[in-house]
């Protein structure tokens, strides 16, 4: 690590453990790619929203099934709490495997969401963005 405050979040990347590096590379990839999707087909996404409730119930159990077996993939390979990079790899994995797990179990429930506009689709995709551009960072060395 990096002295001082910079290292806590900033570690040097040569250091990092393989397996953060490798989980860090898939979730920047991904994170990049969706994040751009978010801010330029922005009007897609917001008839993606609005449609969810009335999704096939087979595409969601599968939908499901994919987050929760990549959620789980994740967390058997990787519960580590150590450093920055190390939390954001394992709490990625977390969620994956908690949204699955509810699409599954409760699925009208999951699909239930709240009216997202634009500014919430856009300000998700720079948020998007901004996580896998730091994860891309801190796992390329």
């Amino acid at each position: 690590m990096i002295p001082g405050k910079i290292g806590q979040v900033f570690p040097q990347r040569c250091l990092m453990d393989e397996t953060t590096s490798f989980f860090a590379k898939m979730a920047s990839a991904y994170f990049m790619v969706t994040g751009l999707g978010l801010l330029l087909s922005t009007g897609f996404y917001e008839k993606m929203v609005r449609g969810n409730a009335s999704t096939d119930s087979v595409t969601v159990n599968l939908s499901g099934a994919v987050h929760f077996l990549v959620g789980v993939s994740v967390l058997i390979q990787h519960f580590r709490w150590a450093s920055l990079p190390e939390a954001v790899v394992t709490l990625i994995g977390l969620a994956a495997m908690l949204k699955g797990a509810a699409l599954i179990a409760i699925p009208e429930l999951t699909l239930r969401s709240p009216k997202t506009g634009r500014v919430a689709l856009r300000c998700s995709g720079a948020g998007f963005i901004a996580v896998g551009a730091y994860l891309g960072y801190v796992s390329v060395g």
